[in-house]
């Protein structure tokens, strides 16, 4: 591949509007480098996914040790495991090879990361706080997972307005349904148990956000799959504020949080972070957007859009 014919980093993002300070100008340089040798090597980007989890789940278990040199290994690793993760997708991006597997695999790999950072934090605090400590992270995973999911919905729902279907990753139940219904466990068992679960997965974010459910629909009822483009550009207006609070529930802050309470060999403050200032702002995202689009919902009835 010539230089005149290198995508360029700017490509392989998903949106500026989406894109996070650090990973803007840190995980996604790093990424892209990462994604043009795997390129040039032919690696393929669930290859990519695949080892970051073995790197992510080498992280946790370094965060069961206190000794300072292998905290640090962990927060290396972890690093390292998420630079993967920008290049997987950033490799997709200029392959243009995209897949199922390869979104479900992205979700589940930073599920195995924090599954084995959870665990080796328990394990590590169990002498001192005994079974509380398995209690306190089981809730604080729970959660994690909510404010992960919302995050992600909440960022494809601004890029489907921004760059249309082609550019977002904004699906939604019923359509699941039909394409799971279609299938047959004998012929294709794997996309079968796929589609179950990420329906379940899907059906969770619907559920916690009717009034944008309302709104969407409205939208279709009154203009088909097509949205006016100054309903678009008013949306995003509104939308791209709250695209801050997405990225602080994903990773970069959490990561901050973990490092600095493993660092100061209190990884307990870790938990009760997602269970307090994560989930203030969780609520308050929510709450932000769910008015926004009932205020949307009356605009289009009223004829403005």
């Amino acid at each position: 591949m010539s230089e005149n014919n290198k995508p360029s980093l700017e490509s392989t993002l998903k949106s500026t509007d989406t894109e996070e300070f650090i990973d803007i100008y840190f995980y996604r340089p790093i990424g892209y480098r990462w994604a043009l040798l795997f390129q040039k090597l032919g690696v393929t980007p669930n290859a990519i996914t695949i080892a970051s989890i073995f790197i992510g789940i080498g992280a946790g278990i370094c965060f069961y040790f206190d000794q300072l040199w292998i905290t640090v290994l962990g927060i290396f690793l972890l690093v390292w495991a998420n630079s993967f993760d920008s290049a997987d997708g950033q490799l997709a991006r200029m392959t243009k090879n995209f897949s199922p597997l390869g979104r479900a695999l992205d979700g589940f790999a930073g599920d195995l990361w924090f599954g084995a950072i959870y665990i080796g934090i328990c394990l590590r605090l169990e002498p001192v706080f005994g079974g509380y400590i398995w209690l306190l992270a089981i809730i604080a995973g729970y959660f994690h997972s909510k404010q992960a999911a919302m995050a992600d919905y909440y960022r494809n729902i601004h890029l489907l307005f921004l760059k249309g279907k082609g550019g977002s990753e904004l699906d939604n139940s019923v359509e699941l349904t039909e394409k799971y219904n279609s299938i047959s466990v004998k012929d294709n068992w794997f996309e079968k148990t796929y589609l179950f679960l990420y329906r379940a997965y899907t059906k969770g974010q619907e559920s916690w956000t009717p009034a944008f459910q309302k709104m969407f629909k409205t939208l279709k009822e009154v203009h088909g799959e097509t949205a006016p483009e100054q309903f678009r550009k008013d949306f995003r207006a509104k939308s791209l504020p709250l695209m801050k609070w997405t990225n602080i529930l994903s990773f970069n802050t959490r990561a901050i949080a973990l490092f600095i309470s493993v660092l100061i060999k209190q990884p307990w403050i870790y938990f009760v972070f997602e269970l307090t200032i994560l989930n203030i702002i969780l609520i308050h995202m929510i709450m932000s957007h769910e008015k926004m689009c009932r205020e949307f919902t009356a605009d289009i009835k009223n004829g403005k859009y």
